[in-house]
């Protein structure tokens, strides 16, 4: 089997790898919808691809997988190793798990990120209808996470919330504040924790996400001022998000001065870049996503090097779309017991449903989901329908 084509279409805000083959096989993968603008990274790598068989994995990302980077950088790169993993699975008849090592669990957990309404405010009782809201939801969620500090708008709504140079409404996804937290700013926070917690009290975990931005004594104050909230995480403090880089001597500085475990890991890409970062205890809770990071394999690499150092696993997803739910599905049902949940991703627009072939009517049960035994990834496009949203540009991705 050899590769014919590799594709590319921005469906809604999605841009949808397709990658083709003289045998007749497709494979489908998925970048975020807040990367529209990565369509061209995509396509630069069709010539490295072309002639290559697509069930060499591994041997067809050794050419390209040194020309990713950090988020978003690294994204292109792993929804074509999605779409090798779906030619891969297709072509042996099985679910892509089955390649991964096999199943250890029958149904993974998912977390909510992303299923959530516009918040009346950043007042601590908006806080608390929102988490409300969200213990409410049919998908009777676990864990709900939520966004505060650097990573919300209080800061820019909450006056005199840091001391850092700010940037009121930036509008550009992953423009970072910083700087030290005032007191003002550092209250309004607990209020809003202690407001959630009294709602969800020990019937749903809370995480949180926190920046970037933190300055490392912020962080270990607050860290230590929410300990006795019993909370999942604090997610991405000092660094995360957009930020090219680990810093995992100031993650481990936090980590050993608080009980309450700190999380980092969206943005890196590859397993190097997470081997200091686990290997000094740095945190203890990473949350790398398959979309970012290199794909599925790499992930899967990291959450072993994770568990032999008794670090938790909770990839990210908010924003991976439909087909990037196949990915994290397959891929979380092969990790080892350090496993907790997966941020259940949603997509660009809600007529992606009707697009998605191979999804049941209700996704999430009680905060779990099926494993999807069709082969490859387990889902596809239905190319008719998906036609109407297509630009003239991309007339023929379905061909």
């Amino acid at each position: 089997m050899k590769i014919t084509d590799l594709r590319c279409a921005v469906i809604g805000k999605h841009p949808i790898v397709r990658i083709v083959t003289d045998e007749g096989l497709y494979g489908l993968g998925e970048v975020e919808f807040t990367k529209s603008y990565l369509k061209p990274f995509v396509l630069h790598f069709r010539e490295a691809l072309i002639g290559e068989d697509p069930t060499d994995v591994e041997r067809v990302m050794l050419k390209i997988r040194q020309r990713g980077s950090f988020k978003p950088y690294g994204a292109a790169v792993s929804a074509i190793e999605h779409a090798l993993w779906d030619i891969a699975g297709k072509a042996a008849g099985v679910p892509v798990y089955k390649l991964l090592g096999g199943k250890v669990r029958d149904k993974v957990r998912v977390y909510n990120g992303s299923i959530r309404q516009k918040r009346t405010g950043d007042r601590p009782e908006d806080y608390a209808a929102d988490v409300k809201w969200m213990m409410e939801q049919p998908q009777n969620f676990f864990m709900v996470k939520q966004g505060i500090s650097f990573h919300s708008n209080m800061k820019d709504t909450i006056e005199d919330f840091h001391y850092g140079v700010t940037q009121k409404k930036a509008g550009y996804h992953g423009a970072m504040d910083q700087g030290m937290i005032s007191e003002r700013g550092f209250n309004h926070m607990l209020d809003c924790v202690i407001a959630m917690k009294e709602v969800l009290g020990d019937k749903v975990s809370l995480a949180l996400d926190c920046g970037p931005g933190w300055m490392l004594p912020d962080a270990i104050k607050f860290a230590r001022a929410v300990e006795k909230y019993n909370l999942m995480w604090l997610e991405d403090m000092l660094t995360g998000d957009y930020v090219p880089w680990v810093n995992p001597q100031a993650y481990r500085e936090l980590t050993t001065s608080t009980s309450t475990p700190i999380h980092t890991g969206e943005q890196i890409y590859l397993r190097h870049n997470f081997k200091e970062l686990i290997e000094t205890q740095a945190v203890r809770v990473i949350g790398p996503d398959p979309a970012d990071i290199g794909g599925i394999a790499e992930l899967k690499w990291v959450a072993e090097h994770a568990y032999m150092h008794s670090i938790l696993m909770a990839p990210h997803g908010t924003a991976n779309g439909l087909l990037g739910l196949g990915a994290l599905i397959n891929v979380c049902a092969t990790l080892p017991a350090n496993y907790i949940a997966f941020e259940y991703p949603s997509a660009s627009e809600p007529w992606w449903e009707d697009l998605v072939i191979g999804l049941p009517p209700q996704i999430v049960k009680d905060s779990m989901v099926d494993l999807l035994e069709a082969p490859g990834l387990g889902l596809d496009i239905d190319a008719e329908a998906a036609r109407r949203y297509l630009t003239e540009e991309d007339a023929g991705f379905f061909d």
